[in-house]
């Protein structure tokens, strides 16, 4: 098999997911009279947290649904910050509210995102939708591992039955990851730095997911032949040339190629899927809140 039939291109799937989150967008609006409505927060001057959220007011608009930025200087106190959050709750024109982070170390971030309506918590990190997500219920998933599932079952179709190593058990990605594994009916380990004998725990996996923040730490030689690898590392490393730079993955791309079934490039795989998924949640967050029928399954 060529490397070019491997890849899993997360942008073009990302694409499609947009295409039809517009359909539903413009559905919601025709039965709700009004558009389903993001709101960001942005506190401070962080340059990659603007870039980004900048990325999804654009997106957000181009889905054809309302972007609302509320962009705040990084001495705002935590009381302003939750004031904001608290009319964002009560608002009904907003369905959505993200608060970037990270945020000021003036600020305690878990409170910030327990003051968020977690009808509303588009990001899925309130510990409702936490809890909500490890018994089975209907909540929000966090982005980026809701993507990750995605674009595995859009490979390999039913998940049920497989090995899974997920390397990494941050709140964001790891455990997120993990929970949405078992539910597809996976048998899940999730490895760590701790972990004794990654490379033999990982070489068992049909499915490895690296979360690691380490760049190209998973190598070919320590995946099972045909496995899937979705790589959600995104590293920054010195380039060929002096003074420049190249994103990187936690998996060395080059030798896991040769060895695996399927993988995400990176950059071009599990990072378009971040924002797509965003919409995917704000627009189901507007049909739950107007009490509209969605069938969510066909986003």
């Amino acid at each position: 098999m060529s490397t070019d039939s491997k890849i899993i291109d997360g942008k073009a799937f990302a694409e499609g997911l947009r295409t039809r989150i517009a359909v539903v967008a413009a559905d919601f609006e025709a039965k709700a009279g009004r558009k389903a409505g993001l709101a960001v927060v942005l506190v401070g001057e962080d340059p990659a947290s603007q870039v980004y959220v900048r990325n999804k007011g654009k997106q957000t608009v181009a889905a054809g649904m309302e972007s609302f930025e509320h962009k705040l200087p990084a001495d705002t106190s935590e009381a302003d910050l939750l004031a904001v959050v608290e009319r964002l709750n009560a608002d009904p024109a907003v369905d959505g509210i993200l608060v970037q982070l990270p945020l000021p170390a003036h600020m305690n971030e878990q409170k910030v995102i327990a003051t968020i309506n977690p009808d509303k918590d588009v990001d899925g990190f309130h510990v409702v939708n936490v809890g909500r997500l490890a018994t089975g219920l209907p909540g929000f998933v966090p982005c980026t591992p809701l993507g990750c599932v995605m674009l595995l079952k859009d490979r390999l179709g039913s998940l049920s039955g497989l090995d899974a190593v997920v390397i990494g058990r941050s709140n964001i990605v790891g455990k997120p990851m993990a929970q949405l594994l078992i539910a597809e009916s996976c048998t899940v380990t999730v490895a760590h730095s701790r972990t004794r004998d990654l490379p033999e725990v990982v070489r068992r996996a049909d499915i490895v997911v690296a979360a690691v923040g380490r760049p190209e730490m998973v190598k070919g030689d320590w995946l099972k032949p045909g496995a899937t690898v979705i790589d959600v590392g995104i590293n920054r490393v010195p380039g060929a040339e002096e003074g420049k730079s190249r994103l990187v993955g936690d998996v060395d791309f080059a030798s896991a190629a040769e060895v695996t079934g399927a993988i995400t490039p990176v950059p071009g795989g599990v990072g378009p899927m971040t924002i797509a998924v965003l919409l995917r949640n704000t627009v189901v967050a507007a049909h739950r809140n107007a009490g509209l029928v969605l069938d969510e399954s066909a986003l």
